[in-house]
């Protein structure tokens, strides 16, 4: 398997776990405040991000979607509103995410439909063919070898299903310059000052800057054996949908 730059980049350098290991306890320590951080730090734009990824999959119409990093179920939540499948999964390595996302699911009734799981990107507890869509919502930068991960989620998707990744990239212009002003000293400055978890925000920005973005990572879409790709920049480039059919 080919390994990527951001596949090394870690939240702790001197941690003696593995990225996946890191990334897990990460997102447990943080989890308490992560749907709080996110509509901060963006303002609220991350809610209308996630929603404009959801309805690349309006024409497919599907059945049984797979949500991967599925956090805090943010993104299965909405997919059901959205486009009320069946049946959603969703699967995350941190289990203290995934307890606030089980929360968030039973107080709306949707415990028969959307259903967490503790889980792997890089080895999912699925069938082949077993999903009509795939979604991973800022989630393929914490892969611990991307193109694993990319063709373990082909793998478990039905022919004619769909995969809709949804990351950060960098802006192009003098936007890029107040962009990475705001990700690597505003933003980790203000998580100092509701959290202990300064770490957490720097490996953000690093992972980001790391990231093959833009027609790289669509070309590693294509290795991984995806069709019919393209990808879609959001606000100036601060993120991008990316889009591959099997």
């Amino acid at each position: 398997m080919a390994k990527f730059a951001h596949d090394t980049v870690v939240p702790d350098t001197d941690s003696e776990l593995n990225k996946k290991q890191q990334v897990a306890q990460m997102f447990d320590n943080i989890a308490q405040r992560y749907d709080f951080f996110n509509r901060f730090l963006s303002a609220g734009v991350d809610v209308w991000w996630r929603k404009k990824a959801i309805a690349q999959l309006k024409p497919l119409h599907p059945k049984q979607v797979l949500d991967v990093a599925t956090g805090t179920a943010d993104v299965a939540l909405m997919t059901y509103n959205i486009l009320h499948p069946e049946k959603i999964v969703g699967i995350d390595i941190s289990e203290g995410m995934l307890n606030l996302g089980r929360k968030k699911i039973e107080e709306l009734g949707l415990s028969g439909v959307i259903e967490l799981q503790q889980g792997d990107s890089e080895n999912i507890r699925f069938a082949d063919n077993s999903f009509d869509a795939i979604t991973v919502a800022f989630g393929v930068r914490n892969f611990e070898n991307l193109e694993a991960g990319l063709k373990e989620m082909l793998r478990v998707l039905k022919p004619g299903g769909k995969l809709v990744v949804l990351e950060f990239s960098k802006p192009k212009g003098w936007f890029k310059i107040l962009y990475n002003f705001y990700l690597s000293v505003l933003a980790p400055t203000f998580v100092q000052l509701f959290s202990k978890n300064k770490k957490a925000y720097k490996y953000l920005n690093d992972s980001v800057q790391a990231f093959p973005e833009g027609q790289n990572f669509i070309n590693i879409m294509h290795g991984a054996g995806f069709t019919q790709t393209y990808l879609k920049p959001l606000s100036l480039g601060i993120c991008t949908i990316y889009c591959g059919s099997k």
